[in-house]
């Protein structure tokens, strides 16, 4: 198939960024990074260029291949990442327009290439159990509910991609913090430091500038792993009641 690209172009979060147009011929079977692989093959043989773009499991599991393909962060298909995108998708003769996130929260580095170290300067705020337990217990010792082991699972499953704060019109971290406060808060080891957990990490994500939840639901529509929203009306609890519970002890 014979596709026309529109390719985001931007050397640098201060330099100004351009679409530039290309045409690439793909095989419907290619992944979506695959036919990237091409067009920068095309452009390396013409002594200009490549396009940047971050890759590194290409199984859907780093979150790393962030871009917004059609107006859609991952592109068109459901619970999947970019690297997860075939190019069956699409057909013959197709225009693709493709960005990277846009966020003021995550600066563009190059092209597509955007810094999501925001993310992980949230997950150093809290987003951990530092309860000194000795040598590894055993998987068993802890006797854990099958619903609260199967939520925690679930929340645990957010891959950190960013997908949540392209699609919101807030550029809201709400889904990505509630993803990672959720899954320690939910399980017996993680509830010593609750409390203190979700103020940090939500503290740190105020501070890194993302936006409110104005609960439109796109973050849940486009993330690649369908966290529910749900783990953010749980955070919301959890931050309400250690925010009355630190006023009452004062």
């Amino acid at each position: 198939m014979k596709l026309k690209l529109k390719v985001w172009r931007q050397k640098s979060a201060n330099d100004k960024g351009y679409f530039e147009e290309h045409m690439v011929t793909a095989n419907e079977h290619m992944s979506f990074l695959e036919m990237i692989d091409v067009l920068n093959e095309e452009l390396i043989s013409q002594k200009k260029d490549p396009v940047a773009f971050e890759h590194d499991c290409r199984e859907g599991i780093c979150g790393t291949c962030n871009m917004v393909i059609n107006g859609r962060p991952h592109g068109p298909s459901k619970g999947t990442t970019v690297c997860q995108l075939h190019m069956r998708v699409f057909n013959d003769g197709d225009t693709i327009v493709i960005e990277p996130w846009r966020a003021k929260s995550f600066p563009i580095i190059k092209d597509l290439v955007v810094d999501r170290s925001a993310f992980d300067r949230i997950i150093q705020a809290g987003g951990y159990i530092s309860v000194n337990t000795g040598q590894a217990p055993d998987g068993n010792a802890i006797p854990i509910e099958q619903a609260v082991a199967a939520d925690a699972f679930d929340s645990a499953a957010c891959i950190g991609c960013g997908a949540c704060v392209a699609a919101c019109p807030n550029a809201s971290a709400m889904l990505f913090t509630s993803a990672k406060v959720n899954h320690l808060n939910s399980l017996p080891q993680g509830k010593t430091e609750a409390t203190i957990r979700v103020q940090k990490m939500v503290a740190q994500m105020d501070l890194e500038g993302f936006g409110n939840c104005s609960n439109t639901g796109a973050c849940e529509v486009e993330c690649p792993k369908e966290i529910s929203i749900a783990n953010i009306a749980a955070m919301n609890r959890d931050y309400f009641s250690s925010m009355v519970g630190s006023e009452e002890s004062v």
